[in-house]
């Protein structure tokens, strides 16, 4: 096996989901948080991809896919609803949005 050990891997994995969830708990912008669930998907796929390698079989790789699939789908709508609030001249900000409006 080439590369680095599936511990280096996981090392990352976790050190980039750390910074997701930090990204999430500590900012009040929506656009910031979206970008901070990413990074930790992104560290879930890494996870998954390195105990895939680890273990030799590629059920680790196809679910990875998956989990990209829903977080496009997350970043499409996310996205749309935060410039459908920009255009609208909504203050962009987590605390105060806590209601839906029609």
């Amino acid at each position: 096996m080439h590369g680095p050990d599936v511990s280096w891997y996981l090392a990352l994995s976790g050190l980039m989901f750390t910074i997701g969830a930090i990204g999430v708990l500590v900012r009040r912008s929506p656009l910031i948080i979206l970008l901070s669930v990413e990074i930790m998907l992104n560290g879930a796929n890494l996870a998954l991809i390195a105990f895939a390698r680890h273990f030799g079989h590629a059920d680790g790789q196809v679910f990875a896919i998956a989990v990209m699939a829903v977080a496009a789908s997350e970043v499409v709508v996310g996205l749309g609803l935060i410039v459908a609030m920009g255009r609208r001249n909504i203050e962009l900000d987590v605390d105060k949005l806590r209601t839906l409006r029609g």
